[in-house]
């Protein structure tokens, strides 16, 4: 029989939460990410009912084509949403490394509340259509790509380098957390009030986190002068993954795996089309990934440390394509394989991210990590978002199982050639052991 651990252990586990302003902005941000998820959720559903079943038809080169206009409409949701990612992201990264990352934080945070609320108030009076939707939905996107590097960068302020790790950890789980119990609460609101409701739930939740980061005790400092946008300051973030060569490589696994096994959008019409589960189905079916990733970023957050840090990020991303194929394969047959291999997307996601997030703060000096948290930005939301285009264009002719095992087969392959091209990847053992590797 074994022993069991006194009660100081998992608190001893968890050393990074008894930072209080770690704590303090952690906590906001949980309640947010429910928030943020039920109104993906909501949006997701009020683009499939805008557009209903409509199929358009088109002839190409004398073949006639029947094209579904639900897919088409939610891929260019993830159009609108990537366009001012790629625009803005590395602006945003050098105004987190030139202004206090801390009011860049409680602005965005109070714009994102602003824009929910017309989102609200617009779907609550009728007044809601697709041009309204998308274009705040590009609204809110844009201040994200401020928002992200602003707090990425901010994070190694809020507790010890040795605890960064742990950090990060804590954020991925937070934000599986939201969106394990978003998209259930937001089946039940969209199926009870509809999803002006949801809007209005998600704006109170960012003034909470607006909150917080006022509260923050934490004064940045500016670390590059008030220039310009040269062209220079812009793309350090570039230099710095160019000359790192671990930083680039966890660059490029980000952009080919978030871009080919990106379909989450396609999830209304699994739920719908092959599941026939409707919107409480699809709130239940979308809480599979973060079910995973959730149990994982526990997992992850009560170890010490990764050992083998490159193979098990190669074999992770590998796992990552190999679930959502499965998923694909799964999604016409059984609802409960299906919520297993969606469940394992989110497994493999977990352990990628954290791996991949601390070795770029560890990498980057501090005056470069906002410029390099946009530079994720731009890679690790954009690539989902173009992905979301793409699995939708080939999902209209091809199908959407199709779309879906096409990509997460692509991921394998590529990250195949990446284990096989990198070795310094391949040897990457931790923070103590090597830190830079041969290009």
């Amino acid at each position: 029989m074994g022993v069991r651990p006194a009660p100081s252990s998992l608190s001893s586990r968890l050393v990074v939460l008894r930072h209080r302003d770690f704590r303090l902005l952690w906590g906001a941000e949980a309640v947010s990410a429910v928030g943020s998820q039920m109104h993906a959720i909501a949006a997701n559903w009020q683009v499939l009912q805008l557009l209903g079943t409509r199929v358009s038809h088109l002839s190409v080169g004398g073949a006639h084509l029947a094209v579904a206009a639900a897919p088409l409409g939610l891929s260019a949701l993830g159009l609108v949403r990537v366009l001012p990612v790629i625009v803005l992201a590395l602006v945003g990264g050098l105004l987190a490394d030139t202004l206090d990352r801390r009011r860049v934080l409680m602005a965005a945070q109070a714009t994102f509340a602003l824009l929910s609320g017309v989102l609200a108030v617009l779907t609550l009076t009728g007044h809601i259509g697709l041009p309204a939707l998308y274009a705040l939905a590009a609204a809110a996107s844009a201040v994200g790509a401020f928002a992200g590097p602003a707090e990425q960068a901010l994070v190694p302020h809020l507790a010890p380098r040795a605890h960064l790790a742990q950090a990060y950890g804590l954020f991925a789980l937070l934000w599986q957390v939201g969106t394990l119990a978003g998209p259930p609460l937001a089946g039940v609101a969209l199926a009870l009030a509809g999803p002006g409701a949801v809007y209005a739930v998600d704006a109170a939740s960012f003034v909470g986190v607006a909150l917080a980061a006022r509260a923050l005790s934490v004064r940045d400092r500016a670390r590059v002068e008030r220039q310009t946008l040269r062209w220079a300051a812009l793309t350090e973030g570039v230099r710095v993954a160019r000359r790192t060569p671990l930083i680039r490589d966890t660059l490029l696994i980000d952009l080919y795996a978030t871009f080919f096994a990106s379909a989450r959008s396609m999830l209304p019409l699994v739920a719908v089309q092959f599941l026939h589960a409707g919107a409480l189905g699809y709130g239940l079916l979308a809480t599979a990934q973060p079910v995973g990733a959730a149990l994982t970023g526990l997992a992850l957050a009560l170890r010490r440390d990764i050992r083998r840090q490159g193979r098990v990020l190669l074999i992770s991303v590998a796992a990552f394509g190999a679930a959502w194929a499965l998923f694909g394969l799964a999604a016409p047959v059984s609802f409960a394989l299906a919520y297993a291999f969606y469940a394992l997307t989110g497994v493999a996601d977990t352990v990628s991210y954290v791996i991949r997030t601390t070795i770029r703060q560890l990498l980057t000096p501090d005056d470069a990590r906002g410029r390099m948290a946009g530079l994720h930005l731009l890679l690790g939301s954009g690539g989902p978002e173009l992905g979301e285009l793409e699995a939708g264009l080939v999902a209209s002719v091809a199908g959407i199982p199709a779309a879906i095992v096409a990509g997460g087969l692509v991921t394998v392959v590529l990250t195949a050639w990446v284990a096989q091209r990198r070795p310094a990847l391949r040897a990457y053992t931790g923070p103590s052991g090597p830190t830079t590797g041969a290009a």
